[in-house]
C-alpha cells in the first residue's frame, strides 16, 4: 500500500508568524491536522514532515518507494535546488509541488520552479487550501493507480 508523503523545506515551520500576507495565517501543525484528517477519513496512510536542510530533504526523498505519492512545498529550494529536482527525476514517484503564494505573481526571482519540470502538477496561490487539493488529488490518483 502505498504512502502519501508531505514534505516542507526551509522556514516554512514559520508559518502563521512569516509574512502572513503571503503564506495567511495558519501554522504548519495546522496544515499538517488537515491533510492527516483528509488522509484518515479516505483510510489512507500519511505523514507530513518539515526541514531546514536541504540534505534531509533529499534523504527523505530517496526513501521513497515506487507506491509512494509526494506533495513537496520546497520553500525557497524551489529555485535554486538542482540536487532536489535530481532526487525527484531518480525516484520517479508521483510528485506534486504546492506553494501557499502565487509564486509567479511575486519577485520575478519567484516565478521560476527548477522543481516543476519533474512532477506532474503544481499548486500556487491558494494559500492552505492548496495543500487539502493536493492531498484529494494524491488520494484520487493512488486508487486509480491501484496503490491504495
Amino acid at each position: 500500500m502505498g504512502m502519501i508523503w508531505v514534505f516542507n523545506g526551509p522556514n516554512l515551520n514559520l508559518l502563521g508568524l512569516r509574512e502572513p500576507e503571503h503564506y495567511g495565517s495558519h501554522t504548519l501543525a495546522e496544515i499538517h491536522q488537515e491533510i492527516l484528517k483528509i488522509a484518515n477519513e479516505a483510510k489512507i496512510n500519511a505523514e507530513c514532515k518539515q526541514t531546514n536542510h536541504e540534505g534531509v530533504l533529499i534523504d527523505w526523498i530517496q526513501g521513497l518507494s515506487s507506491e509512494d505519492f509526494l506533495i513537496l512545498n520546497p520553500g525557497a529550494w524551489t529555485h535554486t535546488s538542482y540536487a532536489i529536482r535530481d532526487a525527484i527525476s531518480a525516484v520517479k514517484v508521483p510528485v506534486v509541488e504546492v506553494h501557499l503564494s502565487n509564486i509567479h505573481a511575486r519577485e520575478a526571482f519567484r516565478a521560476n520552479s527548477v522543481i516543476a519540470p519533474v512532477c506532474i502538477g503544481q499548486i500556487s496561490g491558494l494559500g492552505a487550501e492548496g495543500y487539502s487539493l493536493a492531498m484529494h488529488y494524491a488520494i484520487s490518483y493512488q486508487k486509480t493507480q491501484g496503490k491504495t
